[in-house]
Order: C-alpha cells, then sequence, then structure tokens
C-alpha cells in the first residue's frame, strides 16, 4: 500500500517547545538496578496459547520510523523494558510482563505483593523469576491492591490462592470501596468497556512500526486468566498504619483520582513510596477512551500535595504501578509537583475557559499548557491527551451538551450521514472531496468526510478504503499512542472486518465476588424494557449457602428487588450447591443446573428470562 507522509503531530501541533531528546535520565532510570530479564519473555496459559509476548517489541530503539511520532517511540522503548529490578534493597519490581508492574516487598520472613498485574499466568511468571534471583524460600504472606482496575489485581491467583486468603495465612489489602467499584466497572458494562479496551490498547493489531507500538502507559494488557481474592483488610483512612511480616505501612487515601478507590502508601524502613496510578511518566486519563466515570482533577491534584507534604521529605525513591522509579529528595519533589501541576491547571484553565463561555471542543484546540510541563516528559500525553482530558472536565461539569440548541436534538449518525452525503452531492463526490484533503494532508478533515461516506453506505469500496488509509495516516502522527491505537483499530476493521473483543472482563472468579444485589443489578441492566412492558412477575430467590432470601419483581420493564419477601410470589427459585453463581446460570437458561429448584409457575421464570438480552462483545464502532 502507498503510504503518504505521516501527518502532523496531533498532540503537538500547537506546541512552540522543543522535546529535550538529548535528555536521557528517563534511560538510566529505566534501567537501575537491573537484575535479570526473562528470555523468552513469551509466558503462555496451561493449554499453550500465548497471553504475552514482549519479544515482539524487539523492532523499539534506535530512531524512529517515519510512521510513529519520535516521542511515542522514546516512550514504548522504555516502556517495553523487562525484567527483574531492585528499588531499593528489600523492594523488587518486575516490569515488561503485563500493561502494569509488580512489586515484591521483603518482609521478615515472606514477601508482601503489590499489584499482582492483569492474569494469573503473567503474575506467576513474575513471581518466579524473582524467586529465581532472590531466593525461592520466601512465601507470600500478603498482597496490596492500590486500585480498583483490573491490571492491578487480575493475576492474584498467580501469587497465593483463596484458600492460603481464608487460612488466614496471606492477608489481602485494598482500599475501602475497592470490591465494589471494581465489580461495577468489569461487570456492569463490561461488555461495552472490553470492546473500546480492544480498540484504546490495540491488542488484536499485529506489532510493529505501522502497527501497535504500545500503550503509553505500558505495551498492552494480557489475555490470560482474570481472578480477584476479596480483601481481608480495608484501608479507610489517611494515616492508618499497618504492620505485615515486621514491614511497617503507611496509607493515604486518594479516593475519585486515577479509579474511583485508590491509595497510596509510604514504607518507613526503605524509605520508599508507592503512588499507584497517580503519578506516572506520563499524562493520565481523566476520561480514558475506553469509558469510565470522569475522574477528579482537583481532588487529583490535591492528593498528590498532600503526598509531597506529608512524605517527600522522609523519602529517597518513588515507585508506582506503572514504569519506572525516581529517586533522590530533589527529583522526586519536581517530579510530584509537575504531576500536580498537570491535573491542576488542566482542571483550573478548563473552567476558566468554560465560564467565558467556550465549548469543551473550543477549549481542546485552544488548550495550551505551560512550558515546563511542556518540555517534561512524564508529563507528555502519551496515554491520557490534553485534547481528551480538557473535554473530560467539560463533561464533568457542563455533561454532554454544549448549550448551542442548534446541538441539542441532532441525527443520529446513521440519520445524520445521508443528509450530509446528499448535501454534498452523493457519496462519490464526498470521497471525492475525500481524497483532495487526504492528498492536502488535512486528514482530520478526510475523516469526518469519510465517517459520513461509511456510514450512508458501509460497503462503499472507494469510501473504506481511503477512509483506512486516513485513520492510518492520523496513527502515524499521533504522539498519544491510545488515539494511535483507535485509528490503527479502525483502519485494520475498514480493511478487514470487525475483530470482536480481545479478552472479556466478567471472569468466573469476578462473578463469584458478586453480592447478591449486584448480580440482580446486572441482571436489571439486560432487561429489555419495550419486551417487558406489559410482563407482571415476581419471583422469590432463596440463596442456601447465604440464608437470604429475595422478592424480585418486573413491572415497566423494570426490575427491583427486596430482601426477606412476606406475600406469596408467582414463581420460586431456590439455589443451592455453589450458591449465587448459580443464579447467573439460570439467567442463561440452565433449568437443569445441579442444585436448582424450581416451584411454583416456572412460566413466570421463563417468562422473566425471555426478556434478558446479551451484550454483544462486538458492536460495530467505526462503521454503522
Amino acid at each position: 500500500m502507498d503510504h503518504k507522509t505521516p501527518a502532523p503531530v496531533i498532540e503537538s501541533a500547537h506546541r512552540d517547545h522543543p522535546l529535550p531528546f538529548d535528555d536521557v535520565t528517563d534511560f538510566h532510570n529505566a534501567d537501575r538496578g537491573f537484575i535479570a530479564a526473562l528470555s523468552p519473555c513469551v509466558i503462555k496459559a496451561a493449554d499453550g496459547r500465548v497471553v504475552w509476548d514482549n519479544d515482539a517489541y524487539a523492532f523499539l530503539g534506535g530512531p524512529a520510523p517515519t510512521s510513529v511520532h519520535p516521542s511515542l517511540w522514546r516512550q514504548s522503548t522504555l516502556a517495553a523494558k523487562q525484567g527483574l529490578y531492585e528499588v531499593v534493597p528489600g523492594i523488587y519490581q518486575v516490569r515488561g510482563f503485563d500493561l502494569s508492574n509488580v512489586t515484591f516487598v521483603e518482609g521478615d520472613t515472606g514477601i508482601i505483593v503489590i499489584d499482582p498485574l492483569v492474569c494469573t499466568e503473567t503474575a506467576a511468571a513474575a513471581l518466579a523469576l524473582y524467586r529465581a534471583h532472590r531466593g525461592g524460600e520466601r512465601r507470600v504472606v500478603a498482597v496490596i491492591y492500590t486500585h480498583s482496575h483490573v491490571d492491578h489485581f487480575g493475576g492474584v491467583l498467580g501469587v497465593t490462592s483463596q484458600q492460603d486468603v481464608d487460612s488466614g495465612a496471606v492477608a489481602v489489602l485494598a482500599p475501602e470501596g475497592f470490591i465494589e467499584h471494581a465489580v461495577q466497572e468489569n461487570v456492569y458494562a463490561g461488555p461495552a468497556m472490553t470492546r473500546r479496551a480492544t480498540y484504546m490498547y490495540g491488542t488484536l493489531l499485529p506489532r510493529g512500526p505501522l502497527g501497535q507500538v504500545g500503550c503509553g502507559l505500558g505495551q498492552a494488557p494480557s489475555t490470560g486468566e482474570v481472578a480477584i481474592i476479596v480483601p481481608t483488610i480495608n484501608i479507610r483512612r489517611t494515616g492508618e498504619k499497618h504492620t505485615v511480616d515486621g514491614v511497617e505501612i503507611e496509607f493515604q487515601m486518594a479516593p475519585g483520582t486515577e479509579a474511583p478507590a485508590e491509595m497510596h502508601f509510604y514504607f518507613p524502613q526503605f524509605r520508599a513510596l508507592c503512588m499507584a496510578e497517580n503519578a506516572t511518566h506520563n499524562l493520565h486519563n481523566l476520561l480514558t477512551l475506553r469509558g469510565a466515570l470522569v475522574r477528579d482533577p482537583h481532588a487529583w491534584a490535591g492528593y498528590l500535595t498532600e503526598a509531597i507534604d506529608t512524605f517527600a521529605d522522609r523519602t529517597d525513591v518513588v515507585f508506582a504501578s506503572h514504569h519506572w522509579p525516581t529517586w533522590g529528595r530533589e527529583s522526586i519533589v519536581e517530579f510530584l509537583s509537575l504531576q500536580r501541576d498537570l491535573y491542576a491547571y488542566l482542571h483550573d484553565q478548563t473552567l476558566r475557559l468554560l465560564n467565558q463561555g467556550h465549548t469543551g471542543v473550543e477549549i481542546a484546540e485552544m488548550f495550551r499548557m505551560p512550558p515546563a510541563l511542556e518540555r517534561a516528559w512524564h508529563a507528555r500525553g502519551y496515554y491520557g491527551s490534553v485534547s481528551h482530558n480538557v473535554k473530560a472536565v467539560y463533561q464533568r461539569y457542563m455533561g454532554w451538551f454544549d448549550g448551542n440548541p442548534g446541538r441539542l436534538w441532532p441525527h443520529p449518525p446513521e440519520a445524520l450521514a445521508p443528509r450530509y452525503v446528499d448535501a454534498m452531492g452523493g457519496i462519490d463526490r464526498v470521497v471525492e472531496l475525500a481524497r483532495a484533503a487526504f492528498d492536502a494532508g488535512d486528514f482530520r478533515w478526510a475523516a469526518t468526510l469519510l465517517d459520513h461516506a461509511v456510514f450512508t453506505d458501509e460497503r462503499h469500496d472507494g469510501a473504506r478504503a481511503l477512509y483506512a488509509d486516513t485513520l492510518e495516516q492520523l496513527a502515524y502522527g499521533a504522539e498519544n499512542a491510545t488515539w494511535r491505537n483507535f485509528f490503527m483499530s479502525g483502519a485494520t476493521e475498514l480493511r478487514d472486518g470487525n475483530f470482536g473483543t480481545a479478552t472479556t472482563a466478567t471472569s468466573l472468579s469476578m462473578v463469584n465476588q458478586l453480592t447478591p444485589e449486584q448480580i440482580f443489578d446486572s441482571l436489571a441492566i439486560r432487561v429489555n424494557g419495550p419486551r417487558g412492558w406489559d410482563l407482571d412477575v415476581t419471583l422469590d430467590v432463596s440463596f442456601a449457602d447465604l440464608a437470604t432470601n429475595y422478592r424480585l419483581a418486573l413491572r415497566n420493564g423494570v426490575l427491583v428487588y427486596l430482601k426477606a419477601p412476606a406475600a406469596p410470589a408467582t414463581a420460586t427459585v431456590t439455589v443451592k450447591l455453589d450458591s449465587k453463581f448459580r443464579l447467573i446460570t439460570v439467567a442463561m437458561g440452565d433449568f437443569a443446573s445441579p442444585g436448582l429448584e424450581i416451584a411454583g409457575d416456572q412460566r413466570a421464570l421463563q417468562a422473566f428470562l425471555g426478556v434478558l438480552d446479551q451484550p454483544d462483545p462486538s458492536f460495530s464502532i467505526v462503521t454503522p
């Protein structure tokens, strides 16, 4: 295929400050403390399926090709470094085995594991590498989850077991609200988030200079077994202290920042501070492109200020759940201060401009960061971007509507597109205009035109081909890795068809941790309202293992539930054996499931199940 000259730098089009490519401090810090790498760095599941392949990034290094923004190439080269590293004597990290880092802290007799990666297989491989070089006799005595995102707990079964936690041999520490938020994000909106995450991380794209080069925060999520173990110790307040295997830990709560439930913590004997995911070597997301709640940059900045004031004077190293550490008090204060200023500036200046009447899209185009933040490598928009973070701040305060009544009730894309196409003289004329924009290097306008063309006729070969080429050029010019992956994923699906979702967020382990109320909530959001308008059904559900009873009522397409029903219902379902999880099998239509007893009018249960929709893990994104 004929690749045109790459697009202008999307994220840096208005920036006047040259980047300090001669500053190699990050490379020294990323290599500091290196002990050993895994060779080959290819990790497989029990069935032989590859769940992680860091060797696929061996192409990185050296000068950047024209198909990758040089700043992103630098970041990906750093993030692809893998192996076991000493942070300080007694604290070790395995990096480059997943999207995130796992950290091992040595106690009197065993090890404390911080954030056991995305999946069982990568976490187990990281623990094995640590033990091979630090002694295999140390057992895991505790696991700490810094926050409620899956890349910080999903691999827990690779470092411990439910049996060891239940016996008290292993403690699991997490911020208050951890389970609630982990479940909400991975179950309630899980199918939609994971489909979009496949675009965001470029999980199914080929690795290479013309494909996926990373995602800024790391390289990509692994694709193995995801699990969860419920915390045994919930951290509730800043200043709370716990001693685990002789290691004192002082906690700082940071809810509503990068995750709804998140915390930082300090190890006095190591003079080491863990900042979870609130201070990493990039600008993070205030609204991740995969979808999530909008994060609070004002609170984020405030917790970073508190961390500086509370810990900086007694800290020799700051490490996080992504990227590499920062050593030395002066460097630590500068790093944390600039990270703080990054989120505070985004928040304050967006509000200043929206109060002058500018919309989110307008603010994103006019927004400029201070020179000090422009020049700081760790403030660059590799994962989050200034553009979509500004829009997120606007959305947090003002919502989706920009106040212009002409934009209050627009047609949806499939209705809007043919109207635009007709107004411009038909689809062939639109493609002609897009070709002229493409040849002129105006890829943003070409993409807008071709979006309308494809949503008018998704089978128009000329429109699809040119749209794919256009998105590819936008990808080549993107400093932001997640933008690059979105553009490349769209181009790939236009050429090769829908590639679906790389993983599922709703694992058996995750579902087993749902409360009955959360199970009912997950069923309620699957009710096809119009199909249930005329149904009036009540069900009693008894969980034998929990000794609890619930009354479910479906009326007007709405499912509500209460504990301890009183009056008779039209059907009764008793769930035994493996408990509340059995309700999920029933919801899938399995009436022959062992341990299931149904009394009363079974037709009522079948009618209820008949109005439940199944999520679509392969819904269209770049086409209608």
